[in-house]
Order: C-alpha cells, then structure tokens, then sequence
C-alpha cells in the first residue's frame, strides 16, 4: 500500500464519510481501509526501522583490527584494507564481498569517524559583490572554421540575481580578466563594492610563506573601477561557490543551445563570442526583477574603459628575439638592438616601433615556449648554414611536415653541410615568393622520389618568363574615315 492511495482514502472520508466507496475509490480492500482510517496514519509512518542484521556479518573477526586501522589513519579506503585481507586470507573471502566492506566503513564513519567540514550557507545583498572565474569550455567540442578551439571563458556573476557575462580567452591571465571585468561592468554601467576572485594568478602572487597578496595590475584595474578587491582562502574553492555553481549551469545551458544550433562550428572567434553574449542576454532577462534590485544599490560607473592590453618596453636580442611574460618570440631582424613596446592581449601580441606597428603575433600560454617565425631569420642563415645545426629553435624552422620531410629526405642524399645549405636555400624561397607553392612542389617531388636540390624547387616555383615575340604595328589611314563622313554630310542634304 502506498503514501498516495491512503491520502486518497482519507480525502474521500472527508468528502462523504463512506468507508466502503472511499475504498474503492483509493483502489484497495475494505479491511485495509478500515486499518488505515483507525490508525490515522500513512504506510510510511508505520514502517518500524529494521535493528537486526538479515545475515551474519562476514567481517566480525576481522573487524577490530580493522576498526584500529581506521582510527589510527581515517582516511584509509575500503577498497585498500579489503585488498589486504584478500591478500592474508584468500580463501575466506572474495571479490564480491567489497561493496559490503565499503558499506560497513561507511556506517562506521558516519558513527564513530572524524569530525567532518562544515559549510555555511551565505547571504548575499543586493549589489554587494560580483564573482569573477575562469573555466575551461574546450568540452563544449567548439571549432572556428573547422578547426579545434581549446579555451577557457571569463565569467563574472553577481550571486544575489544570478547576472552572469561571459567573454572567451586563452589562459587566466591579467589581460584576460581586465578585458571579462570590464566587459561586464561597462554592460551593467554599475560596479559593486567588492570584486571577488579566488587565488589565480592573474590576480594574485605568491608571498613565498604559502599566502598570496594581489598583483599591482589588478589593483590598479580594481582602483580605476572603484571596486574594493577580495579573494577567497587558499584552498577554499567552495567560498566561491556562486560562480563555481553558474560555471556548470552556464556550460549545461550552451550545450542546449549548440545541439538546438546543430553544429559546433564558427566562422570567427567574434562570431562565436557574440553567440555566447546573445544567450547570456536571454538568461539575464529570467532574473530582471533582482537585477534591479541590484542596480538600485549599485554605484554609478564614470570612468572609461582601460586598455584590454598590457604594455612594457622590451629590446630586441641579437638573436632578433624579444621576451615577453616569460616566453620568446623572433621579430624582424631589422629591429635587432632597438628597444620596441609590446602589446600583450590575452591572445596576441603587437609590436610597435616609434609608434609604428611592425607585427602581430599569437600569444603562448604557459612559460618558456618559444615562437620562432623563419622569415626573420632566414636572410641571416642562408649566409651562414653552419649555425643552422646547432640552433637552439631549429625546430621551428620547419614550418610544416612537409619542409621536415624534405629535409629528411636531402639528409639522407646528401652529406649534412650540403643538406642544411639545400635546405636553407629552399626555406629561403619560400620566403621570398609563396610558401604554400614551394611546399606544394616539395610534396609532388618527394612522393616522386625526385627531390634533389633548391635549385629544382625554384625552377618549378618560378619558371622562367617565355620571351614575348615582337609585334610589328600598322600604320592606321584615316582617310576612310573622311569618306564616310563626307557621304554622311551629302545624304543629310
């Protein structure tokens, strides 16, 4: 008998007081009925808890010494101390048995084990704070133009309405939570009072004695907004709960709408971005009557927006190198000895010379990478191929499998000096004309087995111009001009 056919039950009686139609009515025996309305109680509230074991416990004997076991280290497993009594006595136990030690341990902690954490609900006001996360979305399967595009998404909430924003970026770095800061104040047009994040580098470093203090930049950021920042303890990710409880509802709400879109694939990185802000604009207006509460409160926004970049002040190498948040990049050699300033964004850097801009480049995430592009090395190489052996970011000079593979191919030709100048030579051409050509032409030749030289490269990539043949140019006699207007003018009369 369940809970809902004795409520029914006792909803009839009240309507009509007859016991026999109520019992038909709620679909059982009279006898039950009749049980059920003198006691006055549902089945469930009858059920007397079972204090007696249904069969004997297979670990009795066992069990002090795994009781001490437990209490001299709690955090041993079920799973490691039954591996160890099927190893002392493999012929009184057997696999099966561990779901009943696990459930055993875990009646025991629940009795007699270690005193557990205990969280504290909080109570948000209105307009008080904004939380500010980072979290990985490559799970989300996105592409841009067919292409994988692993990446996390800055998300700033306001835990009393649940207001979310969201923009996408590369790592937790300070560009990126300058840029997803701003993106969502400049969209409310208000600030709270305090800004909260949790110990990410990007807002925060490392005393050395296990704390961490704010960095400059984010304090300048929090200063020119007018937000008083504040972090959660070092380890203590669930008093970022808020936003941390958003980062899953906000990625389950975006996997809705890409199986609704019917397809993971974007035509830019602003296409798709501007994607997410539509459906984060969709869920912002579920929340508008707390969001205005929340406005209400908050302090006006008066300040401009500062750059989404960092900028320092770096000098080139002789290596034509300059290194930027901890990595290397290679720029055009004739910038060697000059001091340039570089723009760092979450995902790029722009160097600029005198104020003029002398290239972009992608940003490395992580520390000591290198990106060593060959066009500002090769005029360098190829006048001296002795260097390109040893060279410390040799691999970075094949731009593709193709050039490793010619490469390979001309080592096992040719003598080594002889392969690294062909090499250099052909690396040189394709700076010099197209590389998508060149490695074309390497491609058809190496599946020919006809590789040989640079040389060979180049006459395929630039044949030589056909000589064009020498036209002789008629004299034009325009009298026959000055007799047809003369037959014009003496048919009009």
């Amino acid at each position: 008998m369940t809970d809902a056919q004795v409520r029914k039950l006792m909803e009839e009686l009240n309507k009509h007081g007859q016991l026999g139609l109520a019992a038909v009515r709620a679909g059982m025996d009279r006898k039950t009925a009749r049980k059920y309305r003198k006691k006055g109680k549902l089945p469930s509230e009858l059920k007397q808890p079972r204090t007696w074991r249904t069969r004997g416990d297979p670990f009795k004997e066992d069990w002090p010494e795994l009781e001490k076991q437990l209490r001299e280290a709690p955090e041993l497993e079920a799973k490691t101390l039954f591996e160890a009594l099927l190893a002392k006595w493999p012929d009184k136990y057997e696999p099966g048995q561990l779901r009943t030690m696990q459930r055993r341990i875990q009646e025991w902690r629940a009795q007699h084990g270690p005193q557990k954490e205990v969280f504290f609900a909080q109570v948000h006001r209105p307009g008080e704070a904004m939380q500010t996360d980072f979290t990985w979305a490559t799970e989300l399967g996105i592409t841009i133009g067919r292409e994988s595009f692993p990446h996390l998404l800055c998300h700033p909430v306001l835990p009393y309405s649940n207001w979310e924003w969201v923009t996408v970026c590369q790592s937790e770095s300070m560009a990126a939570i300058k840029r997803g800061v701003q993106a969502a104040v400049f969209r409310l047009g208000k600030v709270t009072k305090f800004h909260q994040t949790d110990n990410s580098t990007a807002a925060t470093h490392n005393l050395g004695d296990g704390k961490r203090t704010f960095n400059e930049e984010y304090l300048a950021l929090m200063r020119h907004l007018g937000m008083t920042p504040r972090t959660i303890e070092v380890g203590e990710s669930h008093q970022n709960g808020d936003v941390e409880a958003l980062n899953g509802s906000l990625k389950r709400r975006l996997e809705q709408h890409l199986l609704m879109r019917g397809s993971r694939d974007f035509d830019s990185l602003e296409t798709y971005e501007a994607w997410l802000q539509e459906i984060a604009t969709k869920a912002n207006r579920l929340r508008a009557a707390r969001v205005a509460e929340e406005l209400v409160v908050m302090r006006p926004l008066a300040v401009d927006k500062l750059p989404e970049h960092v900028e320092e002040e770096v000098r080139v190498t002789g290596w034509s190198t300059i290194r930027v948040k901890h990595n290397t990049y290679s720029v055009p050699s004739r910038l060697i000895g000059h001091k340039v300033r570089v723009h760092t964004y979450d995902n790029r850097l722009e160097v600029f010379h005198r104020g003029q801009h002398q290239l972009t480049v992608e940003r490395l995430q992580g520390r000591h990478g290198h990106r060593i592009n060959y066009r500002h090395l090769i005029w360098s190489l190829v006048q001296k191929p002795g260097a390109f052996a040893q060279y410390r970011y040799r691999e970075d000079l094949f731009p593709s499998l193709v050039f490793r593979r010619a490469y390979d191919w001309l080592r096992e030709k040719l003598d080594a000096r002889k392969a690294d100048i062909e090499y250099l030579r052909i690396l040189h051409l394709a700076a010099s004309t197209l590389e998508a050509s060149v490695e074309a032409t390497l491609d058809r030749l190496l599946s020919e087995g006809s590789l040989k030289s640079a040389e060979q490269v180049k006459t395929e990539v630039s044949p030589s111009q056909p000589e064009v043949p020498s036209l002789s140019v008629p004299e034009i006699d325009l009298c026959g001009y000055d007799t047809l207007l003369t037959a014009v003018v003496e048919l009009a009369r």
